[in-house]
């Protein structure tokens, strides 16, 4: 039936026949299913396999494609804040009191900046301490609970992160649930940079738990190579974004049209039109099939893998953290020769800090590879490589290593 429907809107859309403007718009805007009906099935069918991998019952849920894993994160919290207190959508923050929101210290900024766009305040969001791999720590995170509501404030929302931006870290997830569960907190997992492993049947169990999340932000334009923009938010409660965000547009959203209303989804975003995003996902899924995805997934940690054991023991090299990195995330420091033996930390530590954004802008320089690198908390400039590309080799890696270094040898 999908095919068939592909291929009528591809002739349509292809033809030299007189439409109406609207008709054009079906490619860029999804707002009811009469404007663009093949793509409202689309995003139907592959939200719902997407909550059937996460583990929730026959795919029962909710979802929507955003511009992005920070939009994605807003939704949740969005909803975390209505359904909890839904007399915020009319009445505003005034009506409602302190709320706080938790998140790791090694998060995604955009939990704050979430809570700055939705009045919140960025001072609302306390960030629990992360042990030394970047894994959020449960007993802090029930400890700031409990001293929140001893000032007043109302906790609402938890963000956990599988596959931290830096150090690629899970947060343990079912510990995390418990304490959601036990103070009735809404539990959401940023999953934008790790939640494609749960494709990975060898590498899944990193997100154990996450079934137990009220919501669930995968962004397939990281680890599944989907092209940008391609970010979903999965949320477990059926009808509540629909609740959320509607406004019952009379002349958008009739109520008396012919078909089924479920597929009207413009009034469950916050936008109207939205572009569509779900196409090129549901081609490559199509091409690719799920072992595809899980083949390039595992490639990819594969890669990673092999650069870790590479360096772990090289000389010149020291890894941020000890143990094999949860996600593609390979963290570590190059020590050229000259500060290799320094004996003086403080002056040692004062050098390495200006290794990292040398190498690169040489890198870059000679246009032969780029490499992240950043410093955390008190660590200073380290790289952080990053393997998404399943094209990659095992060639490329040690060509990798080779070059960093050759541009750091004199420094």
């Amino acid at each position: 039936y999908l095919n068939t429907k592909i291929y009528i809107e591809i002739e349509i859309l292809g033809s030299t026949q007189q439409r109406s403007p609207c008709d054009a718009s079906c490619v860029t805007c999804r707002f009811t299913y009469e404007v663009a009906p093949v793509f409202v099935l689309l995003e139907y069918v592959t939200l719902k396999k997407m909550r059937e991998i996460i583990g929730w019952t026959d795919g029962r849920g909710d979802g929507i494609f955003s511009p992005g894993g920070a939009i994605s994160n807003m939704y949740a919290m969005l909803l975390a804040r209505f359904k909890m207190f839904p007399e915020v959508k009319e009445k505003g923050m005034s009506s409602v009191p302190r709320l706080v929101a938790f998140t790791s210290e090694h998060s995604h900024f955009s939990i704050k900046k979430g809570a700055a766009a939705l009045g919140i305040g960025t001072e609302s969001v306390i960030c629990i301490k992360a042990d030394e791999s970047g894994k959020l720590i449960p007993a802090d995170l029930e400890r700031r609970i409990l001293e929140a509501k001893q000032k007043g404030f109302v906790p609402f929302f938890v963000s956990a992160t599988a596959g931290t931006t830096v150090y690629g870290a899970f947060d343990p997830l079912i510990a995390i649930s418990d304490i959601c569960k036990k103070y009735n907190i809404w539990m959401h997992v940023d999953g934008a940079w790790g939640g494609s492993l749960l494709m990975s049947r060898r590498h899944r169990w990193k997100l154990d738990g996450v079934e137990r999340a009220n919501s669930v932000t995968w962004n397939p334009h990281k680890m599944m190579s989907v092209p940008l923009q391609c970010s979903a938010l999965l949320v477990r409660e059926e009808g509540l974004m629909q609740n959320c965000n509607q406004m019952h547009a009379c002349y958008l959203f009739q109520q008396d049209k012919h078909y089924d209303l479920s597929y009207d989804t413009g009034d469950k975003a916050l936008q109207c039109g939205r572009h569509v995003d779900i196409f090129k996902l549901w081609l490559m899924w199509r091409a690719k099939g799920t072992i595809g995805f899980e083949a390039q997934i595992d490639k990819c940690l594969e890669l990673s893998e092999y650069l870790y054991n590479k360096i772990k023991d090289r000389e010149g090299y020291e890894m941020v953290f000890d143990g094999k990195p949860q996600h593609t995330n390979v963290c570590f420091w190059y020590l050229p020769p000259g500060i290799r033996y320094m004996e003086d930390k403080e002056e040692r530590k004062k050098h390495l800090h200006k290794v990292a954004p040398v190498i690169k802008a040489r890198m870059m320089e000679y246009g032969t590879t780029m490499v992240s690198y950043q410093p955390q908390g008190d660590k200073v400039n380290f790289f952080r490589m990053v393997i998404s590309n399943p094209a990659a080799t095992f060639e490329d890696i040690d060509f990798l290593i080779e070059e960093i270094e050759r541009l750091g040898q004199d420094l």
